[in-house]
């Protein structure tokens, strides 16, 4: 675990060199918290191999997500088919069946969201928009029954990613919205599912998201700004589906990446000088296979090519102790609530974890009930529902439409 080195606790806390600020506070309060749960295992590590992923909790919680939301989710209307993607990946990641009859009512909401102009909006009768595009079509993906491919209206879907290519390379994210490294991911992440890519849609993304690499190593949001886990992952992750990732830094974005890996805590945190957070277990924790991949290719030959480039067993620590929740579902850290955002992305890192390069033996802490399916590192879905998905619309024929004025 994120102890279970040779330093003492005092030597992994956090130093303020004297200097106290309001972050720092913030640091050592998360810090104690953390401590507080991993205690018990540092007095009796023998405890930890005991430890076990709350898995019917967690598919309780998510599959009344499915049926009814909370209040306080209004302020979500605008993201519903995210909601959708969150639970049906973590209930997959689970193995855990999703009824048919249940799968059509998913299918029919998302079909509403469709608009006629192509892509997906927050809901219905909203604005398409890039996010909500990506998030549908991995539901859709990861329910994987023909149904659910025979929703997307593909062709109608090639228009819409081709309306949000700017000459540049980049992307916005809805019609006069903002430019974002985001929409280059997740317009990637679409065409590619669906098999409507054509090179011309993508001319100059790859050179655009190279121009988002910072001083750091990381990945900014767009050229200009601060590095970022979550624009890291979308950035690398579009390189890798290009084929372009020989465009960057990519020493530099590898030391920024394991650089965020929290040495008291085990988890990650998304920013320079940030607090952990669970949903980095993914962000960050699935950017580092993308870059151990890259490496294998140029063939370094100080690669460790049966784990990851990260404390595999640290990250599960910090999932398991302190991201669960006794009633099911998981957290960004120890005293905030749980939601289907954190379950997804704490669970996707956990699979990520656990699952080993290639076909070596799985890296599981605690109980061996407690492995996952595996998910795919760059689209992050399980990775036989990409299969299933691609190899689908390989097999269907598309009608091209024309751009309506």
């Amino acid at each position: 675990m994120a102890l279970a080195v040779d330093e003492t606790i005092e030597e992994l806390h956090f130093c303020t060199d004297g200097v106290v600020t309001r972050s720092s506070i913030e640091q050592k309060l998360v810090e104690k918290a953390v401590l507080d749960l991993y205690d018990p295992v540092v007095r009796d590590p023998y405890s930890r191999l005991s430890v076990r992923l709350l898995r019917l909790r967690h598919v309780a919680f998510l599959m009344r997500g499915l049926h009814l939301l909370p209040q306080g989710y209004e302020s979500l209307d605008a993201s519903q088919p995210w909601i959708c993607y969150w639970i049906i990946h973590s209930l997959r990641l689970l193995d855990a069946p999703i009824p048919s009859k249940l799968s059509s009512q998913i299918v029919e909401f998302l079909k509403r969201c469709q608009c006629p102009t192509g892509g997906f909006a927050g809901g219905p009768y909203q604005m398409p928009h890039l996010a909500t595009t990506y998030a549908a079509t991995l539901a859709l993906c990861s329910l994987g029954t023909e149904e659910a491919y025979q929703a997307i209206d593909r062709s109608a879907l090639q228009l819409f990613l081709k309306s949000r290519h700017m000459p540049d390379g980049s992307f916005t994210m809805h019609q006069d919205g903002e430019v974002d490294i985001r929409g280059v991911y997740c317009a990637l992440t679409a065409a590619m599912l669906t098999n409507v890519y054509t090179p011309e849609m993508f001319a100059g993304s790859a050179e655009w998201v190279a121009r988002c690499q910072t001083y750091e190593g990381g990945f900014s949001g767009e050229p200009g700004l601060e590095a970022h886990g979550g624009y890291c992952f979308c950035g690398y992750a579009a390189l890798i589906l290009l084929g372009k990732e020989h465009l960057i830094d990519t020493d530099n974005l590898l030391k920024w990446a394991v650089h965020r890996q929290m040495r008291l805590e085990g988890g990650f945190q998304g920013r320079t000088n940030k607090l952990v957070d669970g949903c980095y277990s993914f962000w960050v924790g699935g950017l580092l296979p993308l870059l151990h991949y890259t490496l294998m290719k140029t063939g370094d030959k100080s690669l460790d090519e049966s784990a990851w480039l990260f404390d595999q067993e640290a990250l599960q620590d910090y999932v398991l102790f302190c991201c669960q929740l006794e009633k099911g579902g998981l957290i960004d850290k120890p005293g905030k609530s749980r939601d289907f955002y954190h379950t997804c992305y704490c669970l996707s890192g956990l699979s990520i974890a656990q699952n080993n390069p290639g076909d070596g033996v799985d890296t599981v802490v605690g109980h061996a009930d407690n492995l996952l399916k595996r998910t795919h590192p760059v689209f992050n879905i399980c990775e036989d529902k990409v299969d299933e998905a691609r190899n689908y619309f390989k097999r269907q024929p598309m009608v091209l439409l024309e751009p309506t004025v």
